[in-house]
Parts: C-alpha cells; sequence; structure tokens
C-alpha cells in the first residue's frame, strides 16, 4: 500500500534529477520544495537561485512565494530580477523547474491563458513570471506537472515558455542556445524525455500503479517510448520524512 501521496512523489523524483554543486532557477511550490530536498539528500551544494533575486538562501522551511522574505534568508546575495536574468543569459544556471497550465509534445509551456482570444480569454491564467526567460536561458527545463489530456495538449492556446518549439532544430534556428531546452517532464504517472533528433516527449519511466497505456490515455499527442523503460522508485521513508517534517510542515504544497 501505497505511503506517499501524487505531489510527494513527483517533488521526490524532480530532486533526485539535480545534481550537486549546480545551479537552478526555480519558483515557489513544488520546484521549490524539490530542489530543497535534493539539498538535504543527494545534492548538498545545489545553488538554489529564486527570480526575484535571492541567490543561494538557507531556507527554514518552504516559502509561499518568490518574494518571500524567506527566499533571502541567509543568502549569498539579496538581488533582484536583473541579476537572475542577467546570470542565465551568461549561461550559468543549469537546471529550471517549471509548471504550466498545457504542455505540447515539443515541451513548449503554457501559463499565460485559456481560449482563442487574448484580449477576451476563457481563463486568464498568472503568466510568465521569470519560466520564459529559464526556459529560454536555462541549460535544462524540468516540467512538473499532473497528467491530464486537458494539460497534455497537441496545441498550446498560447506559447509562455518555449521548449523545443516545432522539434528538430527549430530551437537552436530561433537564436536559442542549441544545447538548452526540456530536459524532464515529471508527472503523477510517468517520467518523460524527449527523443535526441525529433524532440519528440517520450516515456522512459512508469510511476508505481499505472500502465503505458493509462498515461497515453491521459495525453492529447502520441508519446514515443524509449528503447527501455524503467519503473521509477518511489519515495524512500527518508525522504518523506525531511519532506514532511522540515520542508513543508505545513503541508502547503503536498497537502494539494
Amino acid at each position: 500500500m501505497q505511503n506517499y501521496n501524487i505531489m510527494e512523489l513527483m517533488i521526490c523524483v524532480a530532486a533526485r534529477e539535480l545534481g550537486n554543486g549546480r545551479t537552478a532557477g526555480i519558483g515557489a511550490g513544488a520546484p521549490c520544495a524539490a530542489a530543497m530536498l535534493s539539498q538535504k539528500t543527494l545534492a548538498p551544494h545545489l545553488v538554489i537561485m529564486f527570480e526575484s533575486g535571492g541567490v543561494d538562501p538557507l531556507l527554514p522551511e518552504i516559502p509561499m512565494s518568490v518574494g518571500d522574505s524567506r527566499t533571502f534568508y541567509r543568502a549569498v546575495m539579496a538581488g533582484s530580477m536583473f541579476e537572475i536574468m542577467q546570470t542565465c543569459s551568461r549561461g550559468m544556471v543549469d537546471y529550471a523547474i517549471l509548471g504550466g497550465a498545457q504542455i505540447d509534445m515539443y515541451g513548449n509551456i503554457n501559463s499565460t491563458m485559456l481560449g482563442n482570444d487574448h484580449s477576451k480569454p476563457t481563463v486568464r491564467l498568472p503568466g510568465s513570471g521569470g519560466s520564459n526567460d529559464f526556459a529560454s536561458l536555462c541549460w535544462r527545463t524540468i516540467i512538473m506537472s499532473v497528467q491530464e489530456r486537458k494539460r497534455f495538449v497537441k496545441k498550446l492556446d498560447f506559447v509562455t515558455a518555449p521548449g523545443w518549439l516545432e522539434g528538430g532544430d527549430s530551437r537552436e534556428k530561433s537564436g536559442l542556445p542549441s544545447d538548452s531546452g526540456p530536459y524532464r517532464v515529471i508527472t503523477n504517472m510517468a517520467v518523460m524525455d524527449f527523443e535526441p533528433e525529433t524532440k519528440l516527449m517520450r516515456v522512459i519511466s512508469i510511476n508505481p500503479g499505472y500502465t503505458f497505456d493509462e498515461i497515453q490515455d491521459n495525453c492529447e499527442f502520441e508519446l514515443l517510448k524509449a528503447p527501455r523503460i524503467f519503473t521509477t522508485k518511489p519515495p524512500t521513508a527518508t525522504e518523506l520524512r525531511i519532506l514532511r517534517d522540515q520542508i513543508d510542515p505545513s503541508r502547503h504544497i503536498i497537502g494539494r
């Protein structure tokens, strides 16, 4: 019987993708929880950077927003968005961890609006914040999202943050750094990457309790399969203890 929920699983999986001594541009919520968990387990020298200007803080517990004063707690630098985005543009940020309302087969993200008319959208979403800069300029973008057909769509209503654009070499031709781009997509059902040539999303690991058919049924476009598909390792007791007791004791994120 599972002793964890889907949010805890996604956070633990994302935390394992971050390398020690690397830099990560993150937002509030699950991405922040993943970065904090990584620091407290596998990557103690991971440098967390917030778009609001906090660089390498010693977070006492999870902040409620990127402007929360805790994002500057015992930080190496308390700067501004200008310094953070300048660091990204200089190629000094390894990871970005992002979410979105819609994701397409090439890892492009929409967090701006739903509908056909930008001036009168069906739903007005929060917008880019720093996600466009992070997705454009950080070397590896990790996307976290619940897997649903309404989220994994063939065509975005609006492109907020670029993934592999139209696939192939279209990202490089657009002028974005050629070696940067979407790296992982982490959902409650699976972990995906992108096929090297076409840049189409493909399944590389299936989470416990799910099948490939269930993953495909919750996606509008056709997913590729990696040559070898693994079973995702569930959260360990240590990961869950740290996540629940140290990072998010009030269950603001993991209680969703």
